[in-house]
């Protein structure tokens, strides 16, 4: 009786192992049978699932439905935003219209500070061009949306270090591959090209992309910059518009309106921005002056910046004396030739200055 018990013992494991090896082999026999329908069952479940997402945050982000437009067609969208920034933001999100074509308005050029927006709003429009083709509702009051071939893009600034590759070599590859495979029914989107090698370079680049693209490639393009010359080219090329993101200035600082209007932005606001970031104002203060000679001289050597800050010693002793005098002076007790003596003597140390 004890050798049975023990026989069943040891064999209950073997006997175990092939139990679930039977039951194992029955399921595929019934999942063979049936794999047809457990596809389809899976594929509509999957397009049931994403067709409710879409639904869901079209309804609770107040997205609008887009009228599909052939290659080619005018893009208009109205009130236009940022499907993911819209959400993080913790500030209201300021929506924005788009008019692009393939004709009179197929190059937009984008001008404004750092941090304004010029980059949310590119990529806002590519995302809605995106969303659009897979068949969603997108984040505008109204919208019109041709179909693209592709979407191409150079945005943000890298090196790659394990290809020997610079910042500046990673950016013309992009923008190569861009000039060579994209189409008039493309979507492009520049942003600030040729900013990692020297401003005239950088500029000259950037000039020339830009001409490529409109004139030669003739496809929608983007194009955010910090050089300013390059509004020129709305009144030399055909289909360029400038446009910037406005901005306004209190007490010395930047408010960012995030709105965009067409023309194009006389200033960087660099170091204001830089100012935000918490630069100090020792920092920021010298490079309004070396920006102020630099602006002046448009000249940057060794003896140039050595002028500069004998220069700025100067202004501000000048300034310093000009400043203590009106301090000094009871203007209420000043006769009119009085008056018109102190006004001469503060002219003639500006103009020694000077």
């Amino acid at each position: 009786e004890l050798k049975n018990l023990e026989d069943e013992i040891l064999g209950s494991s073997d006997k175990a192992i092939e139990l679930e090896i039977a039951i194992f082999n029955k399921i595929k026999g019934v999942l063979y049978q049936n794999i047809d329908k457990i596809q389809k069952t899976a594929k509509s479940v999957a397009v049931l699932d994403a067709l409710l997402s879409f639904a869901t945050v079209a309804k609770n982000n107040k997205y609008c439905k887009p009228e599909p437009l052939p290659y080619g067609e005018r893009l208009e969208l109205t009130a236009s935003r940022h499907p993911v920034v819209e959400k993080i933001s913790k500030n209201s999100f300021v929506p924005n219209d788009v008019l692009m074509d393939n004709d009179d308005n197929r190059t937009i050029i984008i001008t404004g500070p750092n941090m304004a927006g010029k980059s949310t709003y590119m990529r806002q429009i590519a995302l809605i061009n995106i969303l659009m083709q897979a068949g969603s509702f997108v984040p505008c009051r109204e919208a019109r949306i041709p179909v693209v071939d592709k979407i191409f893009t150079r945005v943000g600034a890298g090196d790659n270090l394990i290809s020997d590759q610079s910042t500046f070599m990673v950016e013309m590859s992009e923008v190569a591959q861009i000039i060579m495979n994209a189409t008039p029914n493309s979507l492009l989107i520049l942003d600030e090209v040729g900013r990692g090698t020297s401003t005239y370079d950088g500029l000259s680049i950037a000039w020339a992309v830009v001409e490529y693209l409109n004139n030669e490639l003739k496809a929608k393009l983007l194009f955010s910059t910090h050089y300013h010359e390059l509004s020129e080219l709305e009144n030399v090329l055909q289909g360029v518009k400038n446009y910037k993101i406005t901005i306004k200035e209190l007490n010395g600082q930047i408010v960012f309106l995030r709105k965009v209007m067409r023309g194009s932005a006389n200033k960087s606001f660099g170091i204001e921005v830089a100012s935000l970031a918490g630069i100090p104002l020792s920092v920021t203060k010298r490079a309004k002056q070396i920006l102020n000679s630099l602006t002046k001289n448009d000249v940057i050597t060794e003896k140039g910046v050595k002028l500069v800050e004998e220069n700025e010693i100067l202004d501000e002793k000048s300034e310093s004396v000009v400043i203590k005098t009106l301090k000094d002076t009871d203007v209420n007790n000043l006769t009119p030739i009085q008056a018109m003596k102190l006004i001469c003597e503060l002219k003639e140390i500006c103009d020694e200055q000077n």
